[in-house]
């Protein structure tokens, strides 16, 4: 289970909420890669993931002449992170919106073209850390996992009414999970008796489903497992792959973005989308390239960027993060 934000403790006397606990991932080259961009006035940023704001402070403070628009569907987010750009005025729209949505967001304020757009994945240490959340194996809750808890299934519902074969797929999908029959068998079983509704119950039942090998590699064998579900029930696949085709169609030529993604899954998608805009589309064989072929995107990053290890020994949840960039280079042509 990664997280994007690290706590650095649980709200200090006389600190903003959310300030106090905020550690942004690889924050600093992130704001390199955007920062050619972003230094005209009137250059608008679009945080997709704001969580708790770090990021988005770092952009209004770098950058005092651009305007930040961002996004999150978590409303706790949006208010802890509300409080900590309040300082900024107007330079700041927060909107209360899946980052799949960005387009019709950017309509809706007026926005034709953006400069920035910044891509922090996962789930964020505060959905982590709050322990009704459910999204944590370490602690015991209530089985939520939805980063907007007032929409979609929780994963209490997915586990408790999938067909055993959709939660064989999703795990072995979403969690690359290679034990995932055993897994299922025993969940079936035991929601036959009584239907989950914690997770402690349920790590407890991955830990006797699996054999002695598979528990003594790859750290808590029930991580695997809960990354799958929370992909199921937040739907993060589906929306990541609509978002940054979108998000890079919202660039304006020299607008770069940039993204941070913490799972194999996710940043595969991520390199698929801009390796082909960073590709020409042309037929093989052709002396001269026409311009419709042209390559959309030069990419900044030389694979994906790591952090550094004092940063992961600073911020533990740092650790699985993967970096990618890309400059828009030239408009679509139809």
């Amino acid at each position: 289970m990664q997280g994007r934000e690290a706590h650095s403790n649980k709200g200090g006397a006389g600190r903003r909420e959310g300030e106090a606990r905020h550690v942004p991932v690889m924050l600093q080259r992130c704001l390199d890669l955007l920062a050619p961009a972003l230094g005209q006035p009137g250059a608008v940023v679009v945080d997709c993931t704001l969580g708790l704001g770090g990021h988005s402070e770092a952009l209004l403070t770098r950058f005092p002449e651009a305007r930040l628009v961002a996004l999150d569907r978590d409303k706790e987010a949006l208010r802890l992170s509300g409080e900590r750009l309040a300082p900024f005025g107007d330079r700041a729209d927060l909107v209360h919106a899946v980052y799949d949505e960005l387009p019709a967001v950017l309509s809706r304020l007026g926005i034709a073209r953006v400069q920035g757009v910044l891509f922090d994945l996962g789930v964020s240490s505060m959905q982590l850390d709050e322990a009704d959340r459910g999204f944590a194996y370490a602690q015991d809750a209530p089985l939520d996992m939805r980063m907007d808890q007032s929409a979609g299934v929780s994963a209490a519902e997915v586990l408790n009414t999938y067909p055993p074969g959709e939660l064989v797929r999703i795990l072995r999908a979403y969690g690359e999970e290679k034990q995932a029959k055993r897994i299922v068998s025993a969940i079936v079983r035991e929601r036959d008796k009584e239907p989950f509704a914690n997770s402690a119950r349920l790590v407890d039942l991955i830990r006797s489903a699996l054999p002695q090998a598979a528990k003594r590699t790859g750290g808590n064998p029930a991580k695997r497992t809960f990354q799958a579900l929370r992909i199921e029930v937040n739907g993060e696949l589906a929306v990541l792959e609509r978002a940054v085709p979108a998000a890079v169609k919202a660039l304006d030529v020299g607008g770069r973005i940039a993204v941070l993604s913490y799972h194999s899954l996710e940043d595969r998608l991520v390199k698929q989308v801009l390796a082909a805009g960073a590709a020409t589309t042309a037929p093989p064989g052709l002396p001269v390239v026409p311009e419709r072929y042209q390559p959309r995107l030069k990419l900044l990053t030389r694979g994906a960027e790591l952090p550094t290890e004092e940063e992961v020994a600073e911020n533990r949840r740092a650790a699985p993060a993967r970096l990618r960039g890309a400059e828009r280079i030239r408009e679509d042509v139809e």
